[in-house]
């Protein structure tokens, strides 16, 4: 293969436009991958966390006690335990009012429940809206490279008397390059994209049904504190 035709000699003698494109095109990438690995790591480590917690909230020990070990670290307190802790914390501050009444408190807790879990589904998502650009204008971009350098070789025909394969093929080469950066920005932004959006939506469904549990046993909390009062 001539050397004017390998990859690395089509990048370095393709026009300035194309030039241009592919240095968008892999930065998009390297964003996109970053993105890719930092909210894989999230996604586990919140999963994991979820998990935990989850199992020691149905393990039957005392809400107190938990919450006391929720409240003691709160910069590491994600997912599952951040809306048990905002809620908790919610229904100690209002049981103190005097004459509230059941529904009412329930009411705030479930309030501050639904913001604390607002703010851990925005926590998740964030990036996600990124990628998903990436994923749906690199192909175009890359496209726009290619339009750009077909048009740059055919006009460059123009002064050429015999339009042979050899003269044609590199600059037509260097332009699909163009496309094939973009299909390899897009790809794994958008399969990411996918992935990543699921695992979310499964969060947050999760997150909900969590809500409504811990709400209806605080609720029964109320109604024996309100008896007994």
């Amino acid at each position: 293969m001539d050397a004017n035709m390998s990859i690395v000699g089509l990048l370095l003698n393709a026009s300035i436009p194309v030039k241009v494109v592919m240095l968008i095109l892999v930065l998009a990438s390297l964003v996109s991958w970053s993105i890719i690995f930092t909210k894989r790591r999230l996604i586990r480590r919140t999963k994991a966390d979820s998990d935990d917690f989850e199992a020691a909230f149905w393990s039957g020990g005392d809400l107190n006690t938990l919450y006391q070990r929720a409240a003691r670290d709160k910069s590491n307190v994600v997912g599952m335990a951040s809306i048990f802790e905002a809620g908790f914390r919610e229904f100690n501050r209002a049981a103190q009012q005097v004459d509230v009444h059941a529904d009412k408190l329930i009411e705030e807790c479930r309030r501050a429940m639904r913001v604390a879990q607002m703010r851990e589904v925005d926590r998740l998502e964030q990036s996600l809206a990124t990628l998903a650009t990436i994923g749906s204008t690199s192909p175009y971009v890359g496209l726009f490279g290619t339009v750009w350098g077909i048009m740059t070789a055919f006009m460059g025909l123009a002064n050429v008397q015999s339009a042979t394969l050899a003269v044609v093929a590199p600059p037509i080469a260097e332009a699909l390059i163009a496309t094939a950066m973009g299909l390899f920005a897009a790809i794994p932004a958008v399969v990411a994209y996918n992935r990543y959006a699921d695992k979310v939506v499964r969060l947050e469904y999760r997150y909900d049904g969590f809500t409504e549990e811990f709400s209806s046993i605080l609720h029964r909390h109320a109604r024996n504190r309100a008896k007994g009062s």
